[in-house]
């Protein structure tokens, strides 16, 4: 059965710490061009195989004691949210594409390439296999967080070249750095009010 409130956060914040990362303008660069759906079953696909490792990640750590998990978990999201806070490498990924049109298999490919090497151990992947641990509800954090990376995917591929002019990258950043402190500061207070009682 599915948890709707873990659900909808998970969503959220995923959501919110994808929107200013490098594989959505990796993917909003892909997309300007190659074929729209080439690239969105490429990093979809990614995006797929990314979630199973981080929540099978996070379902061992889950094997640990639970008051453990929420102050790792904890002192993680801190850390994340330092991380995205000073980060400043907004601009596109250098991908050297080529200029002519590839055909539609090997645009799937080359999506799946792209996104499946900038995202492994970027701070989405590492906050889903956190979620995971703490929750201990791999399914639903696997959907959720599959999801909302699918959505920051489709909305790359829909603004394409002008998403830069609509989503600000260094305010969506702070957004995201903002929400994994809060997020960090729950399971800490959790994690305190656990060892009381």
């Amino acid at each position: 059965m599915t948890d709707w409130k873990l659900f909808l956060s998970t969503f959220v914040l995923i959501f919110v710490a994808e929107l200013p990362d490098k594989t959505a303008f990796a993917t909003l660069l892909l997309a300007t061009r190659k074929h729209p759906l080439a690239v969105f079953i490429g990093v979809a696909t990614a995006f797929v195989i990314q979630s199973v490792v981080a929540v099978s990640f996070g379902s061992a750590l889950g094997l640990l004691p639970k008051q453990w998990v929420s102050v790792g978990a904890a002192v993680l999201f801190m850390l994340f949210a330092l991380l995205m806070w000073r980060r400043k490498d907004h601009e596109e990924e250098n991908l050297h594409l080529e200029p002519q049109r590839s055909n539609f298999l090997r645009t799937i490919w080359s999506s799946f390439v792209v996104i499946f090497i900038a995202e492994w151990g970027d701070l989405t992947q590492l906050a889903s296999a956190t979620v995971a641990a703490e929750h201990k509800k791999p399914v639903t954090v696997f959907l959720a967080a599959t999801l909302a990376l699918w959505a920051v995917t489709a909305l790359a591929i829909l603004v394409g070249n002008r998403a830069k002019k609509i989503i600000h990258a260094v305010l969506l950043q702070k957004i995201a750095a903002g929400a994994f402190a809060l997020v960090g500061l729950v399971l800490l207070l959790q994690a305190l009010r656990d060892s009381r009682g």
